[in-house]
């Protein structure tokens, strides 16, 4: 891995932190992933993180490819299970900058249960977690946020559950930092990345992405472009709401930062106990000495 740091003020060239002997990416033509990935290695630039002080941590599944590009410390772990390595991982290192870049599926199905418990930690890393309402990897099965109605190889006749705010699921586990933003707007969702990273406590961005090749095929969503102009008509409904026919998804979803709070830091909480703890008994054994030599 290299260990090359380039200056936060130069000029941003993505191809710095790109492990370019993995190129060509795999990643289908107007897939929005190849977007998040250049919002999040921007951002990183931009705070002045070195390589060398990144550790990037992913699952299984088309988001969860993404770490082997990057030319950082990446770690490709089980299905599901990215913030469980990751907590172990941001609690022996505290001097990392811990990132997961998870999938929809990877993170709110099986990997449900461990999003909830690092939100209640509020340890600090960042969630990356690319929304694109599929399992595009394994298959166009359904997933916790696959909109009504919609078309997947496991609903052929349309989607009956209603789908998953995962923004609002953070939020309510205790999450320190919340946000959510689309790939459309690239600078916006580089900013919301940084104070994402930048915050002092577990930090959960859902970024909307658009799968041409799986989703947006069989549902007619038309190509990359036009579904990115369908995340805006459904997020921003006063302003784009004519531009499409139908929206890209059914109800509306505030963008931004939606939640954020100082609370405790679990690893910074950890530490302080643990070295109360060797205090504690360090002074009991000095009492113990003390009275053997009277």
């Amino acid at each position: 891995m290299s260990s090359t740091f380039v200056d936060s003020a130069a000029d941003f060239d993505v191809r710095d932190y790109l492990r370019m002997d993995m190129m060509p990416h795999f990643l289908c033509p107007g897939c929005g992933h190849g977007i998040a990935l250049r919002a999040l290695l921007w951002a990183m630039h931009e705070l002045g993180i070195a390589k060398d002080q990144l550790a990037v941590v992913s699952g299984i599944g088309c988001a969860g490819r993404l770490s082997a590009y990057i030319d950082a410390n990446t770690f490709h772990v089980t299905h599901g299970r990215p913030l469980a390595y990751a907590t172990g991982l941001a609690l022996a290192r505290p001097d990392l900058h811990v990132v997961v870049i998870t999938g929809d599926g990877d993170c709110l199905a099986i990997g449900g249960n461990h999003l909830i418990h690092a939100c209640r930690r509020n340890l600090k890393l960042t969630c990356l977690m690319l929304n694109n309402e599929i399992y595009g990897m394994t298959g166009g099965q359904v997933s916790p946020t696959t909109s009504e109605t919609m078309l997947t190889s496991t609903t052929p006749l349309g989607n009956s559950e209603p789908s998953f705010d995962a923004c609002a699921l953070a939020a309510a586990a205790g999450a320190g930092f919340v946000g959510r933003e689309v790939t459309r707007h690239v600078p916006r969702l580089k900013e919301l990345i940084k104070a994402g990273l930048a915050h002092p406590g577990f930090a959960f961005v859902e970024v909307l992405s658009d799968c041409t090749e799986i989703f947006g095929r069989k549902n007619d969503l038309g190509s990359s472009p036009e579904m990115m102009l369908r995340q805006k008509s459904d997020i921003r409904p006063s302003a784009y709401r004519d531009s499409v026919d139908t929206p890209f998804r059914a109800n509306e979803l505030p963008t931004g930062i939606l939640a954020q709070t100082n609370r405790p830091e679990y690893g910074a909480a950890y530490r302080r106990a643990a070295a109360a703890q060797r205090a504690s008994a360090a002074a009991q054994a000095g009492s113990a000495n003390a009275k053997e030599d009277s």
